[in-house]
């Protein structure tokens, strides 16, 4: 037997990067050049906008670079538009609990406020973990370029730490519209508290004197527009706060749901509960449902935020807006007013509420 042996040849291999083999063949701003007959920094102008009376391109050469870019297909590198311009059209958000129904309808308007303004955003949620976990993505977002911050979460007034990223974050000139006035920033104002007071006077006008409140929080000071106006009220009506009628634990269904039995199997129950949100209302409905008690036949129950589901309950949920949609919106447009002008004087949006009677309340039972 003849055994052939064949001489092995050594070749070198190349190991590219994932975003080498994307723009593999994606066209340049080279190509763009060669193809219009132009120089690659003329393409750069072009692309950048600087032919308006700033760099002296006829509209001729202009309109065969745009031609170029049509037929090539090229698309700008975002990244490097962003150094070279400082703007990288990115709005940052940051939300307590994206979880809640009422926070994602807060963030689809800013998306779509965003959109149409041809933003980006990018978003977070901060409080429902720990304190910790929430300075870390406060940490990894502002590591982030973006052209300015909506801050809809309050957990950073009570962290020293989250305060002085907040600070740098102003000295580098970062827009920033707040849900606090605290820091003597834009400030979307939207808050509960009279909406609490009318609320209560609405339970007692329908006879109800042991109301109970699910206080339900995921982060620090969340619903205090909610509990001290509760507390107040009730003393201005002459019906002395009990302090077994208000139940503290977390902001889920499940949270509202345990709660509520615990309210609910009293000696002298109440006979009304509010729950600081609309998540909370619907674990108190279902508490009471298990129980054999019947809403509102034998409990008003009153919610907070106007979720989507609120209205399609059974029975459909009294409770609370203040349009978190709309606030999203708002939120954005002073975002870029700021960004666009920022000599502005400081802006302050209210956001109103509204009180929104639907099946859940009814006359008290006894």
């Amino acid at each position: 037997m003849k055994i052939i042996t064949y001489p092995h040849k050594v070749t070198r291999v190349s190991i590219l990067s994932y975003s080498q083999l994307i723009n593999m063949n994606q066209p340049t701003q080279t190509d763009v050049a060669r193809h219009a007959g132009v120089s690659r920094a003329t393409v750069s102008y072009v692309i950048n906008g600087l032919t308006d009376g700033k760099i002296p391109i006829s509209n001729e050469t202009r309109k065969r670079v745009l031609d170029a870019i049509d037929k090539l297909g090229y698309e700008p590198d975002a990244r490097a538009q962003a150094l070279s311009s400082g703007k990288t059209n990115t709005v940052a958000l940051i939300i307590p609990d994206l979880r809640n129904p009422h926070f994602s309808e807060f963030a689809t308007g800013v998306e779509e406020a965003a959109r149409a303004a041809d933003y980006h955003f990018l978003l977070s949620s901060t409080t429902l973990i720990s304190d910790e976990y929430a300075v870390d993505i406060f940490k990894d977002l502002v590591r982030r370029r973006f052209d300015g911050l909506i801050l809809a979460s309050h957990f950073i007034l009570n962290s020293k730490e989250a305060q002085e990223i907040l600070s740098r974050i102003h000295k580098r000139g970062l827009p920033i519209v707040e849900f606090s006035e605290i820091n003597n920033v834009d400030t979307i104002s939207a808050d509960y508290s009279d909406a609490t007071r009318e609320v209560v006077s609405y339970l007692i006008s329908l006879g109800h004197r042991r109301i109970g409140l699910v206080y339900g929080v995921g982060g620090h000071d969340l619903g205090l527009d909610r509990l001290e106006p509760y507390q107040e009220s009730l003393n201005a009506a002459g019906i002395e706060v009990d302090p077994g009628l208000i139940i503290e634990c977390g902001p889920s269904i499940e949270d509202g749901y345990q709660g509520t039995l615990k309210l609910l199997t009293l000696d002298a129950r109440p006979t009304a509960i509010i729950a600081i949100n609309d998540l909370l209302a619907i674990g108190v409905m279902r508490a009471a449902g298990d129980l054999g008690i019947r809403v509102p036949d034998d409990l008003s129950v009153i919610g907070y935020d106007d979720i989507p589901m609120a209205n399609y309950l059974m029975p459909r949920l009294t409770t609370v807006t203040k349009d978190a949609y709309t606030a999203g919106q708002k939120a954005f447009e002073m975002l870029i007013a700021r960004i666009q002008t920022p000599d502005l004087p400081r802006q302050i949006t209210h956001i109103p509420t509204k009180l929104i009677v639907r099946e859940s309340t009814g006359q008290a039972p006894f």
